[in-house]
């Protein structure tokens, strides 16, 4: 039922340029009564529809860095039909760091929390999957199941704040897995964050896909009373069955929805992303999402074309074809058009955007309707003077 293939590479190993950082630890340890991972290498690409129901990804290939890998491939007698349906495995990571420092030119932070590896909301198209060929895993079905928590992350947090010379600007929570998945509702990894940084009195940005956010109300509307949070809900589409298909494991389109006029009332600045934008598939409903977004309230919207780098752009044209095959040719080419040729390209400035008329239409298009909604009309810096470390004076905080 199994089939072995070579492939060249090598041992996963952090990369000193990896989102993870040079300082990744080895495997951490499962938690208790946690099943048995499956050995290094070997993944289930072939698991039929059963067995991967809720999943975003069809497949789960070897990661980049491993050497070989294993395929479930049925001989005839029906030994498919017996493999179980993928469960969730969560492994404890014991983490040394916790803020995450990057020097992108295009975008906003320099500073991120990351409380999970992995996500199992599932999107087809998160651009974060291949950081789990760090970890020896693999971008498709292993990103949306096999995930690791950070329960100490509070406690590095608040050790890493109370340095002395610590310089502080608003940290970013969301900008890689979502802070806001379902394993969150029993790890409260996120939730022991954001105590940390009211405490601290410490601005955080948040972005998720999740209403989930709305269980942490009460830190977040008293973190807005102090200007120190802004909250991001991104929507992708107003279809529920797209969003099923696309996002199997996020709350709906009209959760999403409800939860950005929750966080509004409650006096939490928020915001909507459109994100990603998928030419010839959500395209056409950037007016409508901001349309939705206004009426509930957000002030903030903003946009990002779909990127596909490395095993993104193979996981996302197999959905395609499984899923929307008589436009899967019409969203690669328009892709192509709006990478100069290519299926992704990296470039500064460029790779949230795209290049030519189709991106230019696309950002026009945003640019229109969030003006004649009257959104980002003004913009707000969240407060870094209120910073404090308990029990320390403000005075001592730079010595």
């Amino acid at each position: 039922m199994s089939r072995h293939i070579a492939r060249p590479g090598r041992t996963a190993r952090p990369h000193a340029n990896s989102p993870i950082g040079s300082k990744a630890v080895a495997r951490p340890s499962r938690l208790p009564n946690a099943p048995s991972p499956v050995p290094q290498g070997v993944s289930e690409p072939n698991l039929p529809p059963d067995g991967r129901r809720g999943r975003g990804a069809l497949t789960n290939r070897p990661g980049r860095f491993e050497p070989r890998g294993y395929e479930l491939e049925d001989d005839g007698w029906d030994g498919l039909s017996s493999v179980p349906a993928l469960k969730t495995e969560v492994t404890v990571e014991h983490a040394k760091t916790i803020i995450s420092r990057n020097r992108s030119p295009d975008i906003s932070f320099d500073r991120s929390i990351n409380p999970y590896r992995g996500c199992e909301h599932g999107c087809v198209y998160c651009f974060a999957r291949p950081t789990h060929a760090y970890m020896g895993l693999s971008a498709g079905l292993d990103f949306e199941s096999r995930l690791f928590a950070k329960p100490n992350a509070a406690e590095l947090l608040a050790r890493e704040l109370s340095r002395p010379g610590y310089e502080v600007r608003p940290i970013a929570i969301g900008t890689n897995t979502d802070p806001y998945q379902p394993i969150e509702q029993r790890y409260r990894v996120t939730r022991s964050i954001l105590e940390v940084l009211s405490a601290y009195h410490h601005p955080v940005t948040i972005v998720t896909k999740s209403a989930r956010v709305t269980r942490d109300l009460d830190i977040l509307a008293d973190m807005a009373t102090r200007n120190l949070v802004k909250v991001a809900i991104s929507v992708t589409t107003l279809d529920a069955t797209l969003a099923r298909k696309m996002e199997p494991r996020a709350s709906t389109p009209s959760k999403r929805m409800e939860a950005l006029s929750m966080l509004s009332e409650a006096g939490v600045p928020t915001g909507v992303m459109v994100a990603p934008v998928i030419p010839a598939l959500n395209d056409s409903e950037i007016e409508r999402i901001l349309q939705g977004a206004a009426h509930a309230g957000v002030a903030q919207a903003g946009f990002v074309l779909l990127r596909l780098p490395l095993e993104i752009a193979d996981l996302f044209k197999e959905w395609l074809n499984e899923n929307v095959p008589d436009s899967a040719e019409r969203v690669m080419s328009l892709i192509r058009q709006m990478r100069g040729g290519k299926e992704y390209d990296a470039e500064w400035g460029s790779r949230m955007r795209g290049t030519g008329p189709y991106a230019w239409q696309i950002g026009r298009r945003f640019e229109i309707a969030a003006r004649k909604l009257g959104l980002n009309r003004i913009g707000t810096d969240l407060d870094c003077d209120r910073f404090t470390v308990p029990g320390r004076g403000k005075q001592l905080e730079l010595l």
